[in-house]
Formats: C-alpha cells, structure tokens, sequence
C-alpha cells in the first residue's frame, strides 16, 4: 500500500442545486460521508435529487445501503431520488444486484433533470 494513496471522497461541491456528483469509490469508508451530505440535503425536502456517478469507479455495499436509505427518504416526502452517468463497472454491480430495476438510472445529470417532471 502506498504512502500516498488516500481513500476517494465524495464531490461535495455542488454545481447545479439538488445534484450531488460522486467521485472515486463509494465504500464502507467513504459512505457515512455520504450519508451526511445526502441527509443534509435531504433535510430540505427537494422535489428532486441526482446522484452523479459518472466519476464513481466502484460502489460496495455500505455505498450502495446509503444510496437506498436516501432514496427511501425522499420518496416518503414524494420527493424523486435518480441516478445517473453510471460507467460500465457501477452499471454491471446495480444489474447484478437488480437494483437497476429499483433506482431511476439516466445516462447522465442532463437527462436525469430533464425527465424529472416526467416521472410519475
């Protein structure tokens, strides 16, 4: 293991409001970063939120339990919770898992946005 290596972090900057991009691998050390920052936003019950995978490399299942509780949450305010932009090795763990059968997936933030109103 190398001195220098460090754990991915979330992308917490935010430049489109309601969009939290998500950079590196989303796991059991970095997923309670992203608890906190999803419940910060959630806390102002946004009609909607997108989740930006498109920088996301790997996603384990502490990640993937964050994404769900979040989900959970918004959908009981009846607000929307999507994701979108997930590269082939997320896209292959949500297939497997079949949870690209319970998130809306969108190929990027664009299209996830741009369908918001469409989802009932």
């Amino acid at each position: 293991m190398k001195d220098n290596a460090s754990p991915a972090t979330p992308v917490l900057r935010q430049h489109r409001p309601n969009v939290m991009p998500l950079e590196g691998d989303i796991d059991l050390h970095v997923s309670p970063v992203v608890t906190e920052a999803l419940n910060a936003m959630i806390k102002k019950k946004p009609e909607r939120i997108v989740i930006d995978l498109s920088r996301a490399t790997y996603i384990d299942s502490a990640g993937v339990a964050a994404l769900i509780l979040a989900m959970q949450e918004v959908e009981a305010y009846g607000g929307k919770f999507f994701l979108s932009g997930l590269q082939e090795t997320l896209r292959s763990i949500f297939e497997i898992s079949r949870l690209d059968r319970t998130f809306r997936i969108f190929p990027d933030v664009d299209a996830a946005l741009a369908a918001t109103g469409a989802w009932v």
